[in-house]
C-alpha cells in the first residue's frame, strides 16, 4: 500500500490560516482516500487528491454542528462507542456537516490492569478491534485511525507498542485508505525510541501537550522523530502545571487567560511547524468535569461558548466571530486573588466581585455557585464526578458583586462566577478557598 506519497508537485501552502474547509468526500458508498504526501521536504495530508490541514477539536459528546459553524474541519474521538452514540452515528453526523473524523480505537491500558504479557488477552483485543475497523473503514467521513489513547501513561511494559504495531498492520491489511497513529501523553525520547523500534508500521505520531506546547516542534526533532505528527490534545494549562494553594489544590486560570494562552501556544507550535505537523485537535469541544467543571471544556455545561471558541475560529480562518464572548478583567474573593490562598471564617459574610467587559458592548449578567473541592481525583482524563454544590445564603447580587454567608462546615470549596452576554457566550472564573476556624 502507498501510505506516503512522494510528490514532485508544488506544495500548496496552507499555513497559517485556512479560510475554508476543503470539500469532503461525497460518495456515501465509497471511502475517502487519505494519504500522507511528502513534497519538498514537507509532509501534508491529502484527501481524495486535495491537501487537508487538520483544524480540529476533541469532541466526545459535544456539538458537531457548532464545530462546523466555527469553521473547524475535523474532530477526534476516543473510542468507537462513547455510550451515547455509535461510531456510525458519529460518522454520519460528521459527514452531514462536512467534517472528517480521526476515529479512536479503545486499547487497554496497563494502568487499568491490562497485562501485555498475556498473549491470549492481546489476541482477543486485536480481534475485537478488527471487527470495529471492518464496520467503519469504508465510511466517507473517516480520516485517520487513532490506536489507543495515552498508552504510555504510568506504564512499564514496552510490549504495548508491539500490540499497537500488530493493530496497525491489521488495519493496513484490510483498509488501504486511512493512515494509523497512536496518541502519547506528553513527549519523551524513551517513547519515541520504543515506537520507532517496536511500532514502525504507524504512519504518524500524535502528541498530547498542554502548558509546554510551545516547545513541541523543537522536542520532536531533538528526540529523533523526523516523520509527520499531529497534536491530538492541547488547550488550557494542565492542572498539574499550575500553581497551587497552600493546602495543595490547583488554581485554575480564568477563561480570558486561557484564551490568550490558546492563541499564543498555537502560534508558537503548530503555526510554525510547516514541515512535520499535519494539524491539531484542541481539547475539548464541549465540557467535562476534570478537577472542575470548567477547566478543559471550551463550552459550559449549558452549552455557552467561552472566549477560547472565538480564538479557535480566528486561528482557523483569520476572522473573529461576529459576536464574541465576555472577557474577565479581575475576580476577587474577600478582596483577594486566588494566588493568596484565601481562608475564610465559617458563618461569616463575605463578598466576591468580578470585573468583566464585552467586545460587542452587550449587557452582561452574572451568576455564581459554590462547589465543594473535588475529591474524585482521576488521571489520564478518566471519568470524574462533579462535586456537589453548597447551599449558601446570598445577601445581594448586582453589578458583578455578590454578598453571601460562608457555610458553617470547615472544608475546601470553590466559588465560581459566570459572566453571560445572553447571546450564548460566557466568561468563567473560580477561586478555591478553605473555611477554617
Amino acid at each position: 500500500m502507498e501510505r506516503v506519497k512522494l510528490s514532485i508537485m508544488g506544495f500548496l501552502f496552507l499555513f497559517p490560516f485556512m479560510a475554508f474547509n476543503p470539500p469532503i468526500h461525497q460518495n456515501m458508498n465509497q471511502p475517502a482516500k487519505v494519504i500522507i504526501v511528502l513534497s519538498d521536504g514537507k509532509y501534508f495530508l491529502e484527501v481524495d487528491g486535495k491537501p487537508f490541514y487538520i483544524n480540529g477539536a476533541g469532541l466526545e459528546f459535544g456539538n458537531i454542528a457548532s464545530l462546523a459553524k466555527y469553521k473547524g474541519n475535523s474532530f477526534r474521538t476516543w473510542r468507537t462507542d462513547n455510550g451515547k452514540n455509535t461510531a456510525l452515528e458519529v460518522l454520519d453526523e460528521a459527514h452531514k456537516h462536512g467534517l472528517m473524523v480521526t476515529m479512536g480505537l479503545e486499547v487497554a491500558r496497563e494502568r487499568h490492569g491490562f497485562d501485555y504479557n498475556d498473549e491470549e488477552a492481546v489476541a482477543k483485543q486485536l480481534e475485537r478491534i478488527k471487527k470495529e475497523v471492518m464496520a467503519l473503514k469504508d465510511h466517507p467521513a473517516l480520516l485517520i485511525w487513532a490506536i489507543g489513547n495515552e498508552l504510555n501513561l504510568r506504564y512499564t511494559n514496552y510490549k504495548v507498542w508491539d500490540a499497537v504495531n500488530e493493530i496497525s498492520k491489521m488495519i493496513h491489511q484490510i483498509d488501504p485508505n486511512h493512515p494509523t497513529t497512536t496518541t502519547l501523553a506528553g513527549i519523551s525520547k524513551r517513547e519515541i525510541d520504543q515506537i520507532k523500534k517496536r511500532a514502525p508500521d504507524l504512519d504518524l505520531l500524535s502528541f498530547q501537550v498542554y502548558g509546554e506546547l510551545g516547545r513541541l516542534p523543537r522536542q520532536v526533532r531533538s528526540y529523533g522523530w523526523n516523520k509527520p505528527y499531529i497534536v491530538t490534545e492541547w488547550g488550557a494549562t494542565g492542572h498539574w502545571e499550575v500553581p497551587k494553594t497552600s493546602w495543595g489544590v490547583p488554581i485554575e486560570e480564568n477563561s480570558t487567560v486561557k484564551a490568550k494562552n490558546y492563541k499564543s501556544r498555537y502560534m508558537k507550535s503548530m503555526h510554525i511547524d510547516t514541515t512535520l505537523c499535519l494539524g491539531s485537535y484542541v481539547f475539548l469541544w464541549g465540557h467535562k468535569q476534570e478537577r472542575t467543571p470548567t477547566w478543559y471544556g471550551i463550552f459550559t455545561e449549558s452549552g455557552e461558548a467561552t472566549e477560547s471558541v472565538d480564538v479557535m475560529q480566528y486561528l482557523w480562518t483569520a476572522e473573529w466571530p461576529d459576536n464574541r464572548s465576555p472577557q474577565i478583567e479581575t475576580f476577587l474573593l474577600d478582596g483577594k486573588k486566588a494566588a493568596t490562598s484565601v481562608t475564610l471564617q465559617p458563618n461569616t459574610t463575605y463578598s466576591a466581585k468580578v470585573t468583566a467587559k464585552d467586545p460587542n458592548q452587550d449587557i452582561l449578567t452574572y451568576s455564581y455557585e459554590i462547589l465543594h473541592e473535588s475529591t474524585d481525583i482521576q488521571d489520564g482524563g478518566d471519568h470524574e464526578e462533579r462535586p456537589p454544590a453548597v447551599q449558601w445564603k446570598k445577601s445581594s447580587n448586582q453589578n458583578g458583586e455578590i454578598t453571601f454567608t460562608i457555610p458553617d462546615e470547615e472544608g475546601q470549596y470553590r466559588v465560581f462566577v459566570y459572566v453571560h452576554d445572553n447571546k450564548n457566550h460566557v466568561a468563567t472564573a473560580n477561586i478555591p478557598f478553605q473555611v477554617k476556624k
